[in-house]
Parts: C-alpha cells; structure tokens; sequence
C-alpha cells in the first residue's frame, strides 16, 4: 500500500528538491499543469523587471546594442541547444511553435523537390497538422499532406515521402517515440524527419545530434518554463543550414539586416530561419528561466520524472480503483512527463478538481491531463492529486452544474 509518509520520504531523499524554492508557487495550490504552462522562476520576474526598468525606461533603443537585444535570439537559442542536445549555432529562438513549423515544413520541401509528401500521424497536435495541410494547399504541385495511425508511421515511408513530421512525446497520452530509431527509418527512406519536442524539452535528456535528427521546432512556455506565450525555437542540423531556404524570409534573417537592400540575401546558418524583430520583455524572461535548467542534471530530470510518473500511476490504481482508465504507456520509459488517465466526464471531474486546489488539465474528448514538472513537483503533490481524485469520484462531485460549464480554455 501507497501511503503519504511514501511520498514524504521520497521527497526527503529527492536531489533536486532545493529547486522548487527557485519558482513562483501559491500556498495551498497543487500544480500539476507545467507540460500546459510552467511555473513562473523568480529569476524571470527580476529579469523582466530590469529589462523594464532599465535597459527600456532608461536604455531606450541604445539597448538593441548596449544590452545586446539583437543578440538574444541567438543567445537563448545557444542555450536551448544544451537541452535539446545541440550544438552552438544549431538553435534560433524566434516566433511561436506553428510559424516555425511552416518555416521547417517549407525548408524540408524544398531540400526534396522530387518528393511531396508530408507524413504524420493521426493523432499528432492539430495545429502542427494544420499548418502541414496549410502549406500543401499553398504549394499545390501534387503536394500532400499523408496522416496513417501510429503505429503505421515507419511502415508508410515511402519514396514520395519529403519529410516525416513527429512530436516526440504524444501531447494526450504522453506516449514518446524513439527519436533515434524513427529518425534513422526516415532517413533509410530517403526523407528528412522533423521533430515537434513540446512535450520533451525540459522535462528530459533529448539528444537531436545523436539521433541524425535534421529539423526540430519546440514551444518555451511549457516545460521550459519560459512564460505564457514565450517565443520558440526552431533547430536545423548544421548540415543542411547552407541549403534551409524557408519563404517567411523577414529582414533579421538578412545577412546584413540594417544594409536595406532591396533584395533578400540569406544570413549565414540557423540566423536565416529568424524572421522579424525579437519580443524582447518575454524573450529576456524565457532567458532567465533557462539558466535555471541549466544548472539541473537532465539525467537526474528525467530519473524523477519516471519516479514520479510511476508513483501517481500506482497510486491513483490504488485509491480509485477502476474510476479511471490508464491511457499513458504502462512503463515509464516509454511515457514523457506526463499521466493520463480517460474518464467519459473528464472535463467536469478537471474543474472539479481544480476548485479543490489541484490543476491539471483535459484534451478532448476524455482525457484527464496530469504534467509533472521534476524540478519543482514533489510526491506530495502526486499523492494530494490522487486524494482529491479519490475524493471527486466517488461522491460525484463532479456532476454539479457549475463544473460542466466551459471555459473557453481547457
């Protein structure tokens, strides 16, 4: 039997416990949200604050040099590289997760002009699904975006495939993909591999240059704590930088932006993926929360993360017995950060829960999201979830009006 004393110890021997003091967490509030929007780092708030403060109240446009704001996206995107296992000059960090989507579709198409197919999966995140179709519309050409079930993904590798186009951990399930084994499948197929890593940077070890991966994109508000909205980034192997041609071809991926030519010449490797002018205030805060992942063990991350994940699973077995059905994988190694759970009310058993304190989040049409985010969760926190659950369930709380009215939000 799962008691809280289990958890209680679990935390005390935890390595990266001190890190939970270095973000912004209400008293009395169990978060269980940060693969949706992570925590805010106290650092980010004292960042933005003299960013404010000082290089825009007093600085004024002298920053774009004195403060280096022209700099950053390539500076932020250095130090994305050290999660993403990349190398320095390999990671811009620029628009959101979608428009750098488009910029690594259309770069990958024009890398395999003899082919047009783009492959995914069914149940990949809409919206990396709906820029693809977008792009295919726009080209024309017998270009084509291809989706077949998960489990046929390698199988539907084809010699008209341009580029094959994964999130590598599934945004419902939690479910990861073998990035170095579905990169090189892609690859003996003749096609480039574009990974979506949402739903990985941060809360694990990724390794793009070890897996051969060609092009990555990623958001900065979830695991990597960057803000709501913050920037994202978008990876090209240094191999194919030369030959990255994308059409959003704004006046920072110039390689002389303040030369004002008439005509567009490329900036030499990953800059000419950037597009427009740099938002610097949520840029500096996405920084500054980076330095705090930085200085954590991703090999320790990804050790609690399991641990964590393993212990919610059996604990919410335990108490709720079959309320709720397990849809993550099973072993935790093949799981992201992250545990489902399917209930057909799961919309008003979330709100139910949150009104009790504990936030998580739901994906259509059943799905009861729960994200662990190592570096300031603790096996408390799984254990409470797991007594609220246990405590909504049974009594049907969760059948009162005012938890089955929706928010625009989920």
């Amino acid at each position: 039997m799962i008691t809280r004393a289990d958890a209680e110890r679990l935390d005390a021997a935890d390595p990266l416990a001190s890190f939970r003091d270095r973000f912004v967490l209400p008293d009395g509030l169990v978060y269980l949200d940060g693969n949706s929007l992570g925590a805010l780092p106290k650092t980010a708030t004292e960042r933005v604050a003299r960013v404010v403060a000082r290089e825009w109240g007093e600085g004024l446009v002298r920053s774009w040099n004195d403060a280096g704001w022209i700099d950053l996206p390539r500076r932020v995107g250095d130090k994305i590289a050290r999660l993403v296992g990349a190398g320095e000059g390999e990671v811009v960090c620029a628009d959101s997760t979608s428009v750098n989507v488009f910029k690594v579709l259309s770069a990958a198409l024009a890398l395999r002009p003899e082919r047009s197919t783009i492959l995914s999966e069914e149940g990949n995140f809409p919206t990396d699904l709906y820029v693809a179709e977008g792009l295919a519309r726009l080209l024309g050409k017998g270009h084509r975006l291809r989706l077949v079930p998960r489990k046929d993904v390698l199988s539907a590798l084809d010699a008209d495939t341009a580029v094959l186009l994964l999130t590598h951990v599934d945004y419902r399930t939690g479910e990861r993909h073998d990035l170095e084994a579905v990169t090189r499948a892609g690859h003996e197929a003749g096609a480039l591999v574009a990974w979506d890593l949402a739903h990985s940077a941060g809360a694990m070890p990724v390794d793009l240059t070890g897996a051969g991966a060609d092009l990555a994109v990623g958001c900065g508000y979830k695991y990597l704590c960057g803000g709501p909205g913050a920037p994202a980034f978008l990876y090209v192997a240094r191999r194919h930088q030369e030959a990255f041609d994308q059409p959003l071809s704004g006046w920072l991926g110039h390689a002389e932006p303040f030369a004002f030519e008439a005509a567009y010449r490329p900036a030499p490797g990953v800059a000419r993926a950037l597009c427009g002018t740099p938002p610097i205030l949520s840029m500096s805060a996405f920084d500054a929360a980076l330095d705090v992942l930085l200085e954590a063990d991703l090999a320790l991350v990804r050790t609690k993360s399991e641990a964590l994940t393993s212990f919610f699973v059996e604990a919410v077995e335990q108490e709720c017995g079959g309320a709720v059905r397990l849809v993550s994988p099973r072993v935790a190694s093949l799981r992201g950060s992250q545990v489902s759970f399917a209930h057909p009310d799961a919309y008003a058993v979330m709100r139910a829960l949150i009104a009790r304190g504990v936030v998580g989040d739901v994906r259509a049409p059943d799905v009861l999201r729960f994200g662990f985010a190592p570096l300031y969760t603790r096996f408390v926190d799984a254990w409470e979830t797991v007594r609220a659950l246990a405590d909504v369930l049974p009594s049907h709380a969760h059948e009162r009006p005012e938890f089955r009215r929706r928010a625009a939000v989920t």
